[in-house]
């Protein structure tokens, strides 16, 4: 079989670079390796090894001498968080600096593994534009980042207080989670308030219920009965306190987050400082925040999350394609002569993947197009796979919003496969199947 011949054009990272350096990062210290052509024997090229440590002072330094010694591009290796203070203050000082990670650079079989070699390495792929690097959003999206990621750590943290104060309850003999809908309601912070207190007396107790739990009150006496003594009030005293600093940390961030979001996001793809009011707002009158919140499943504090991880600078991401293949939403395509199959997606970003794999999650139980995808889909490929169909889903659409300040979110409907399905060749297929099966089938429309 010939085909005919196809030209792949070169991505942009990939152009050769002549004058190149590359970090091998440790904790204290980095191998520092510069690839440069050796003015003693033309048309050859030369490394240059050196250690720099890992402080402010000496970094900056050895940027002076990058700028000075004409470096053109410089790769970092994302070793754990020690990449942060060379990727930060070499970019502060005008250079080119690009994230790699360590995965896709030191996998070559033979290779003796030394921190030298793996910084000569990394500096001849650099020069032959071999390496792709990871999304390293600007400083105010990175800033907005620290701020959400704080945020989710915290709520989680929140949810185990809460996890630990039942268990202490269970442990009490007091089964009010089981009447309440959350232990979290007004009726019951007064209870266990009153339990702390001393109060022992179940029906006193089920009096504190406010509102809707009125009408649970001998439920409410059956579950407080139990034997909460001292010690149970003490630890309840100090989770409930912890419980309260959480919520108030939790407040704090989110009104800091609300603040950035209106001082360092002005246009889709223009993320720069502004003290506009209505910055961030498009041509539709609405912030990026208020448009992606028009997504089914997706609440305000999902779209900051997702705003603060991808970034309203979609050009980065040439179509929703890569930007879907970044978050690894999308299987991992493997091809072999005539055999193609899906490999796995990989891990991605586990903030943006979990804030989406929420939003899926509440977007399946709605009567849109997202809620008939997902139930499309889960009926012969499970609930996992059909909850990352409509996660990459709401990914795209994230995307075309980012990219365009005019673009609103239209829901085509829970029946859009219904009214565009190809009538005459369904009407084939089950007669087919039904013929398969030795039976002679006609047809009349309906009256």
């Amino acid at each position: 079989m010939n085909s005919l011949p196809e030209q792949i054009p070169d991505a942009e990272h990939e152009l050769v670079v002549e004058w190149v350096c590359a970090i091998d990062v440790a904790k204290a210290s980095g191998k520092v390796c510069t690839r440069t052509p050796d003015s003693r024997r033309p048309g050859r090229r030369g490394s240059t090894v050196w250690d720099v440590s890992a402080t402010t002072a000496a970094i900056t330094e050895l940027g002076e001498q990058l700028v000075a010694a004409g470096i053109e591009k410089i790769t970092v290796e994302s070793t754990s968080d020690y990449w942060r203070i060379w990727f930060c203050l070499l970019e502060s000082a005008g250079l080119t600096v690009q994230l790699v990670n360590a995965r896709d650079v030191k996998n070559v079989p033979g290779r003796p593994e030394t921190d030298k070699l793996d910084a000569v390495w990394l500096a001849k792929l650099t020069e032959k534009g071999l390496l792709r690097p990871s999304f390293v959003p600007p400083q105010p999206i990175r800033q907005l980042r620290d701020y959400t990621r704080l945020r989710i750590d915290l709520t989680r943290e929140r949810t185990r207080y809460w996890q630990r104060l039942e268990k202490l309850l269970e442990d009490a003999l007091i089964k009010v989670s089981s009447v309440a809908s959350s232990l979290g309601t007004l009726s019951v912070r007064d209870m266990l308030e009153a339990l702390i207190a001393g109060e022992r007396d179940p029906r006193r107790l089920a009096g504190l219920a406010r509102g809707a739990m009125k009408a649970k009150h001998s439920a409410l006496v059956e579950a407080l009965t139990g034997r909460f003594d001292g010690h149970h009030a003490e630890l309840a005293r100090i989770l409930l306190d912890q419980i309260d600093t959480l919520n108030a940390q939790i407040a704090r961030l989110t009104t800091r987050i609300d603040d950035l979001l209106v001082t360092s996001i002005d246009e889709p793809g223009d993320p720069v400082p502004s003290d506009d009011p209505d910055a961030g707002r498009g041509g539709s009158g609405l912030t990026v925040i208020e448009r992606l919140d028009e997504i089914p499943g997706v609440g305000r504090g999902a779209a900051q999350i997702i705003l603060a991880e991808v970034g309203p600078d979609m050009t980065v991401f040439p179509t929703a394609a890569h930007l879907v293949s970044w978050a690894k939403l999308c299987p991992r395509t493997i091809q072999s002569g005539p055999i193609q199959r899906g490999g796995r997606t990989g891990k991605g970003n586990p903030y943006l993947k979990g804030v989406l794999g929420e939003a899926a999650a509440a977007a399946a139980k709605t009567n849109t197009l997202f809620g008939e995808r997902y139930r499309r889909i889960v009926k012969r490929r499970g609930k996992l796979k059909a909850l990352v169909a409509v996660a990459r889903s709401i990914l795209v659409v994230v995307w075309h919003l980012l990219i365009d300040a005019n673009v609103r979110f239209h829901d085509l409907g829970a029946d859009y496969h219904t009214r565009h399905i190809d009538t005459e060749r369904k009407l084939r297929s089950h007669i087919a199947q039904l013929a398969a099966l030795g039976y002679r089938v006609t047809v009349a429309p309906a009256a």
